[in-house]
């Protein structure tokens, strides 16, 4: 085995001399710089003479003190006048010829007779014109005139260095913005059409699968497709074959993405990791182009694995937009699926690809012989954040009173980067007091601010304020205590968090998969408590139970449209007039049922919710002196959690 992987490695190293060698020896002189200059770098040397030269200019230009001190033109026809200059040197720009046109400025040089007049020997003056008649005047008075070239620095260095200045310029904007490093192979301005995909080795990926937690199913299927690559013959000589594509489905934070990073580590093949939106450009055909360079990199890298993250903003379905069969992304797309269909059982090449939107990927993409595997990785159950939760909390000390399984039961319906975000949470909170340890105080308060938002303790509410939220607050805890099939309230506080003056949290006892009509019920009659306590305590309704009214409303419409549970209309789906536009599937709203079925889709909703009003103010109008005490405990402790609550509902 280790004289066939030496020379595979050679064999890889001749066929593409910039890739990491395997052996875990040093990369090529490229990289390192010592075997050459790299293309992508604007050159040093030319960096230190530019900013030298320009330094030189700068501090010549505007700090050197000049030689002679300059004098005004008045000054300089009184001293002539007074015989007191000995000597005068006209020094010249152009040719002396230009001399006796009196065109051009001069920078005449005088040198005094004695000291009578000015404290120096020589001064120097600039005069508009000096001719030929002037020189024979000053001649005259026994002044001695002569003529020397002199130079401008400024002008000099404008013609020296000026154009290796504009051609600095140009290639550091221009070149070096173009000219990037791509997988060992070097991108100018003209490779529009290359791939941007990134070819990683197994040792830049530290990454495995025993760094996953919480999807096992989804693991066994990738272990798998690793297999496939790894021993091929074993499935080939009974007639099995590579699946070419493997489509990763999931609602965003399930790791997806980590399970691709897992792959690279696990598998010991190359590794080419893109984003949908890098095929997608400003030019026409570069998404096309592109896509046929990706697969040409992969068959001569193969057997290799190659990742497209959020495959939908190049997967999206045909015939959406103006442009129509002409769009850039349909032109990317139609070459991704011709390039699939174009892999060979003996190509050894995998496409796995993410995405949080399957629904609105074409269907031609999702068919058998394109992506062949479609994988589900859901929300973790209690075992798996468990699992999660022992991941990401390995490398952090925790505190003695810390129970990971009670933590899991308290975390239902959090994603894998929830979970990974609370213990980073719980980890500041505890840094902030310079704990050595991670408590469960610190997890609590973490799960708070996961849950509902940082505190906004800056944010002063007046008393009159304060009491309106504790009351609404309070008819939330109260209706949903009183309300069979409600989920137990977990904490109740009137301090502003996010965008809510007062919030109150619940916690389901049990992961929930589906929901019957009475926990919806109930979940509206909890939503709508809070207005039907401001209208039964203060009279008045405010503005503060608007998202109550948006939740409620919208379980209600669900109920009816979707889940059939009005018994008017039966278990008809009605449709969904809220599709996006523009996804190959709508173009416009196009209502499926007639005017009278909307009339009585919208009487069977506000029955629903007029039904959930009722109950929820005869439990209040029953409870009004708990009420009344669950507000004032709020008022004053601000924040009350289950047992604090529980104990108030008791004393009833």
């Amino acid at each position: 085995m280790p004289e066939i992987r030496k020379k595979t490695t050679e064999k890889e190293s001749a066929r593409n001399p910039f890739k990491p060698v395997r052996d875990g020896g040093s990369r090529p002189d490229r990289e390192s710089g010592s075997g050459g200059e790299n293309p992508g770098r604007f050159p040093g040397f030319l960096v230190i003479m530019m900013l030298g030269l320009l330094s030189l200019f700068v501090f010549q230009r505007f700090f050197s003190t000049p030689e002679n001190p300059e004098i005004t033109y008045n000054q300089y026809r009184n001293i002539v006048e007074t015989n007191l200059v000995s000597d005068i040197t006209v020094r010249t720009y152009a040719d002396r010829s230009a001399i006796l046109n009196g065109k051009l400025n001069k920078s005449v040089r005088l040198e005094l007779k004695n000291r009578a007049f000015l404290q120096t020997d020589r001064f120097s003056v600039t005069i508009p014109a000096f001719t030929a008649e002037q020189a024979d005047l000053l001649a005259g008075k026994g002044i001695q005139v002569s003529f020397e070239e002199g130079t401008d620095s400024f002008n000099t260095f404008l013609v020296l260095f000026a154009p290796w200045i504009i051609f600095g310029l140009i290639y550091f904007f221009m070149f070096r913005r173009m000219t990037q490093q791509n997988g060992g192979a070097a991108r100018n301005m003209f490779s529009f059409g290359k791939s941007r995909a990134k070819m990683i080795s197994e040792f830049d990926v530290k990454v495995t699968f025993r760094d996953v937690a919480g999807v096992d199913e989804a693991v066994e299927e990738l272990r798998e497709t690793v297999e496939f690559l790894t021993n091929p013959g074993r499935f080939q000589k009974i007639g099995g074959k590579i699946p070419k594509g493997v489509l990763l489905l999931g609602p965003p934070g399930t790791g997806k993405t980590l399970l691709a990073k897992a792959i690279a580590g696990e598998a010991k093949v190359p590794f080419f990791s893109i984003s949908g939106a890098d095929f997608v450009e400003m030019f026409v055909g570069v998404g096309a182009a592109r896509v046929r360079d990706l697969f040409e990199q992969a068959k001569k890298n193969a057997p290799c694995i190659v990742f497209i993250d959020e495959i939908d903003a190049v997967g999206r379905s045909r015939g959406a937009g103006l442009g129509g069969g002409h769009d850039e992304r349909e032109q990317t797309l139609n070459q991704l699926l011709v390039e699939m269909d174009g892999f060979t059982t003996t190509d050894n090449v995998i496409l796995i690809a993410a995405t949080n939107r399957p629904d609105v990927l074409d269907t031609a993409l999702l068919r058998p012989g394109r992506f062949d595997r479609q994988i589900t990785i859901d929300k973790p159950d209690i075992r798996g954040r468990e699992a999660i939760l022992a991941i990401h909390s390995r490398n952090t000390p925790l505190a003695d009173d810390v129970n990971i399984s009670v933590l899991a039961k308290s975390t239902p319906g959090f994603s894998g980067a929830d979970l990974a975000n609370l213990v980073n949470e719980a980890a500041l909170i505890a840094a902030r007091s310079d704990q050595e340890r991670i408590t469960a105080e610190d997890f609590e308060q973490a799960r708070d601010k996961v849950m509902m938002g940082p505190e906004r303790k800056s944010m002063i509410l007046s008393d009159e304020q304060k009491k309106l939220t504790a009351y609404h607050e309070a008819g939330h805890v109260l209706v949903a205590a009183n309300t069979e099939g409600s989920d137990p309230i977990h904490k109740v506080t009137i301090i502003p968090r996010g965008r809510s003056l007062g919030l109150t949290a619940y916690l389901p006892l049990e992961d929930r998969y589906t929901q019957n009509r009475q926990y919806l019920l109930a979940m509206i009659t909890y939503a709508l408590g809070g207005r039907v306590a401001e209208e039964l305590i203060f009279n008045e309704i405010t503005t503060g139970a608007a998202n109550d009214i948006e939740r409620a409303t919208d379980l209600a419409r669900r109920m009816v449209r979707q889940w059939g549970m009005s018994d008017k209309l039966g278990p008809i789906n009605y449709g969904d007039s809220h599709k996006e536009v523009f996804l190959g599937k709508d173009y416009s709203h196009i209502r499926e049922y007639s005017e009278e079925t909307a009339l009585q889709i919208d009487n069977e909703v506000r029955k629903i919710i007029i039904e959930c009003m009722e109950n929820a103010k005869k439990i209040l109008s029953e409870k009004k002196e708990l009420l009344h005490r669950l507000a004032g405990s709020l008022i004053e402790k601000e924040t009350l959690n289950a047992n604090e609550i529980a104990a108030i509902i008791g004393t009833a």
